[in-house]
């Protein structure tokens, strides 16, 4: 698949082997997995940080190396169920992170034309996400601003 502002194809990367079941060694309760998912939820990790935590350190020092071949769920499925989801899915708030740091930047440093370039690149990305979950994971009159995204940053 093409990128999406420039002209050019994107490397491939490697896929996750086929597995239906956890690996013999991985022996881990389905209840121990999903409590300390929410802990680390609670804890103030995004979701990819969770798997990213449960694959190196584990449950009582096993390692966890997938999460819904153990449970059956996936991580975000198990915080909407223990209500411990984030306001805003981490892929935009990242983004918005993003748009505000070089916002800031190019406010700082009014030359710096490649920086202005992705600044408008990244915030072209945030209103795209926007579209995508406004309705579901947003408010229905959510709009991306930038002040709007140093409040949603600064509860966090």
């Amino acid at each position: 698949m093409a990128r999406m502002h420039t002209r050019r194809r994107g490397s491939s990367g490697s896929d996750k082997p086929a597995a239906d079941e956890p690996p013999e060694w991985s022996d881990v309760d389905p209840a121990d997995v999903e409590e300390r998912v929410v802990e680390l939820a609670d804890q103030g990790h995004d979701p990819s940080q969770i798997g990213i935590k449960l694959r190196d350190e584990g449950v009582t020092g096993t390692p966890v190396p997938d999460v819904k071949l153990v449970t059956g769920k996936k991580i975000t499925e198990i915080l909407e169920e223990n209500d411990a989801k984030a306001d805003v899915p981490a892929d935009l708030r990242n983004l918005m992170e993003r748009a505000v740091r070089l916002r800031e930047h190019v406010q700082a440093n009014p030359q710096d034309y490649q920086n202005k370039r992705s600044l408008q690149n990244t915030e072209s990305k945030v209103r795209r996400l926007v579209d995508y979950y406004r309705g579901n994971e947003l408010e229905p009159d959510f709009t991306y601003s930038y002040e709007v995204a140093v409040d949603l940053l600064e509860e966090h």
